[in-house]
């Protein structure tokens, strides 16, 4: 072929028409109209022009020098999950593959593609390499990768696989801008931290703490309530596993002094994100950090999967369903009351609802409610939250935590006058709960009037369903554990033995509750500022089991164990 007959052509397409793979008007055509619909012009010959997808990458590979990869051998784990978007993928018909380092690797049919390459860099941050591709195959791998996106389990999936240097993690909290980090971004310390991060989320803990000592560093997991110790790096790296916690969370790196609050989004996947809440302690020998693990599939549980017994549960919802009243949930710190709570609110979360919370501080964002972050530096408390409430045109209010008695009144207020009112108390009891308001200083009828639903509970481990045994314990002291003899003769006790599988014989966790609806005679006993044994008497001639009650019925079930049980309620 004639040189200056293709003179005007450049690159590929000169290059397919010296190869004599298409004539010279046709290339320049397909240039054209390649241009004029947006498409690559290597994709746009296969699919317009019916050129086979080989020959082109042979000869774009000759042309620029680069290899040809043979994506049918590529293992798909490998993708990198969050980086790119589906859209990006599509509009430039380019795939990312893998990352190793600062750079990402790009399959491409066309290597002159470079508005991919600049466009995904700019999104990403991250350097980009063109890898070629042949055409046909690359449109098959982006079919099922977008396939793969589109139904992505909302479980974590092989966490194994997760590149720990590629992982998309971002500061949330809101202030300062802090420090860019310096030199803390080194590859060993990113990856450890974010292994340590992905193990904890592999084992379900709910908290995870970074220890330093006089001689030593440790790292624990809070798992199924029980701490329990994970690694012991060199004592050396406190100071840089600090920092690049620190940086990560957008504290300010350079205070060491004061206690520090942050938080971190890490994004596993393009439907799935966890977010840690991140507190600072200045300690003898450094930092102490505790992350708390946020994960907003727990909000989206349902009722059925809290461990309510069918009566309970039906208190609960009926109580939801009234357009007015309060329903208070207590328990100590860790006892699973927000759960309680979120399950409640995504219950009554519908377009003819409006919705508003306060909490100190917002955990789980949760799609159609209000959610305010309580900032006491700038005078936003509940009790503040509340009268903006009540000028917002509330159905449902839920209040992080009474502390108070103007958050109290004002609660109680809400309650009276039209709005389904959610909060919690710290408290061991229903009874306790409602002592505790009076003590408060709550006028003893407004009390009775307002509350229609007290929730008291606690999180049990539950038995590994795997390696659970029978339990061979004596009838006697079954019954003076407090089980009666109706319980027993269906009852299935079993004995936690461990395995592979579980964490000494428990996996996962499952409520205990104590569920108290006020009824006229709890009522009158509370209009009577009767004491917290008065309304506990009253509660069980009523009907309604207590905490310990609730537990040894877990335990005939084969839930949990008369051990468990022993460590998170008292006779």
């Amino acid at each position: 072929m004639n040189s200056t007959v293709i003179g005007h052509l450049s690159g590929l397409a000169g290059r397919l028409v010296a190869e004599g793979l298409i004539t010279t008007e046709a290339a320049s055509d397909a240039q054209k109209e390649a241009r004029a619909e947006q498409l690559p012009f290597v994709q746009y010959l296969v699919e317009k022009k019916n050129v086979d997808g080989q020959q082109l990458a042979e000869v774009a590979s000759h042309e620029f020098g680069v290899p040809m990869f043979d994506i049918t051998a590529f293992n798909k784990v490998n993708f990198p999950e969050g980086l790119v978007e589906a859209k990006l993928v599509s509009k430039h018909h380019a795939l990312p593959l893998f990352r190793r380092g600062s750079r990402l690797f790009i399959a491409v049919s066309d290597p002159t593609n470079l508005a991919a390459l600049d466009e995904i860099k700019f999104h990403t941050g991250i350097n980009t390499d063109a890898i070629l591709v042949e055409e046909t195959a690359l449109n098959r791998a982006i079919t099922e990768w977008t396939e793969a996106q589109d139904n992505l389990d909302d479980g974590l999936g092989d966490l194994d696989d997760v590149d720990l240097e590629g992982v998309d993690i971002q500061a949330v909290n809101e202030g300062d801008d802090g420090d860019d980090g310096g030199d803390v971004d080194e590859t060993p310390i990113v990856r450890f931290v974010n292994k340590v991060l992905i193990d904890a989320i592999k084992q379900g803990a709910s908290d995870i703490h970074f220890e330093p000592y006089e001689t030593n560093y440790r790292v624990r997991f809070r798992t199924d309530g029980i701490l329990a110790e994970v690694v012991r790096p060199p004592k050396n790296l406190a100071p840089r596993l600090a920092a690049r916690l620190k940086v990560m969370s957008q504290m300010d790196i350079s205070e060491r002094r004061v206690p520090q609050d942050g938080r971190i989004q890490m994004r596993l996947s393009r439907k799935r994100a966890i977010d840690f809440r991140v507190n600072t302690l200045p300690t003898l020998f450094g930092e102490k950090i505790v992350l708390r693990i946020l994960d907003p599939s727990s909000a989206q549980m349902g009722i059925d999967a809290l461990g309510y017994e069918p009566e309970q549960k039906e208190m609960y919802m009926r109580a939801l369903n009234q357009p007015q009243g309060m329903i208070l949930v207590t328990g100590p710190t860790g006892s699973g009351k927000t759960v309680s709570l979120y399950t409640g609110l995504n219950i009554l979360n519908d377009p003819e609802r409006n919705i508003s919370t306060a909490e100190d501080p917002v955990e789980i964002n949760l799609e159609g409610i209000n959610q305010v972050h309580i900032n006491t530096k700038v005078g936003l408390d509940f009790a503040q939250a509340l009268r903006s409430f009540l000028r917002q045109d509330p159905d449902v209010i839920m209040v992080g935590e009474i502390r108070d008695l103007e958050t109290a009144e004002i609660a109680i207020k809400a309650a009276q006058t039209g709005h389904l009112v959610l909060s919690t108390l710290h408290t061991n009891s229903a009874a306790e709960t409602v002592t505790r308001m009076l003590n408060m200083g709550v006028p003893a009828f407004n009390l009775a009037t307002s509350v229609s639903l007290i929730i008291a509970q606690r999180l049990a481990r539950r038995l590994c369903k795997e390696c659970s045994v029978p339990a061979d314990i004596p009838q006697d002291t079954l019954l003076q554990e407090g089980f009666t003899e109706e319980q027993l003769k269906d009852a299935n006790i079993m004995h936690a033995v461990g395995c592979d599988l579980c964490n000494k014989g428990y996996k996962g966790r499952v409520g205990v509750y104590e569920v108290v609806r006020i009824t006229p005679k709890i009522s009158a006993i509370i209009m009577a500022e009767g004491n917290s044994l008065e309304i506990g008497t009253a509660a069980r001639a009523e009907g309604f089991d207590s905490l310990r009650m609730s537990a040894l019925q877990k335990v005939a079930q084969g839930v949990t164990t008369l051990e468990e049980i022993n460590r998170i309620t008292t006779d």
